[in-house]
């Protein structure tokens, strides 16, 4: 079993109580962002598989003869009925080869990227407006600060009075 090295059990009293720095840690910006970004994955995910399985999955059913594609398997080991779904040959025991299940996953994954890229593409293309606007505010020349102008003004007065 671990035993801590006597330096690092001289250290894990020091320092902040685990309750307070677990707190600090939750309250960074990044951890919650990860959160949210987990939480509206997830509801994504569920709106992709029904897009995949109640929208593309019927049309290359439709091609491929008029039947639910996700559901096609080959029978490897076992005893399946004729004509049985893929969940009751995976009930039965038997070892099928779930090629249609596995399509679909794959058609998840290319729709989930492909979301996901142009997500970033969009992030990336305000990121890279942002950066181009505050280069453009660097670039411009910048006019006489206050303390300048004053001075000007005192100058253009004394010479006046001259």
């Amino acid at each position: 079993m671990w035993q801590p090295s006597p330096e690092h059990a001289q250290q894990a009293g020091k320092g902040k109580p685990m309750f307070k720095e677990f707190k600090e840690f939750i309250a960074r910006g990044n951890v919650i962002d990860l959160a949210v970004g987990i939480i509206i994955g997830a509801a994504f995910t569920a709106i992709v598989n029904s897009l995949v399985a109640d929208l593309i999955n019927p049309i290359i059913g439709l091609l491929t003869g008029g039947t639910d594609f996700s559901g096609h398997y080959l029978v490897l080991k076992g005893e399946v009925p004729p004509g049985a779904s893929l969940q009751v040959a995976r009930d039965s025991g038997a070892s099928v080869f779930a090629y249609g299940a596995f399509l679909s996953a794959v058609i998840n994954f290319l729709i989930i990227a492909w979301a996901v890229f142009l997500l970033v593409k969009a992030v990336n293309r305000v990121q890279s407006a942002a950066t181009r606007k505050k280069e453009a505010e660097a670039a411009a020349p910048a006019g006489p600060t206050q303390e300048e102008l004053l001075m000007e003004i005192r100058d253009e007065l004394r010479a006046r009075r001259a």
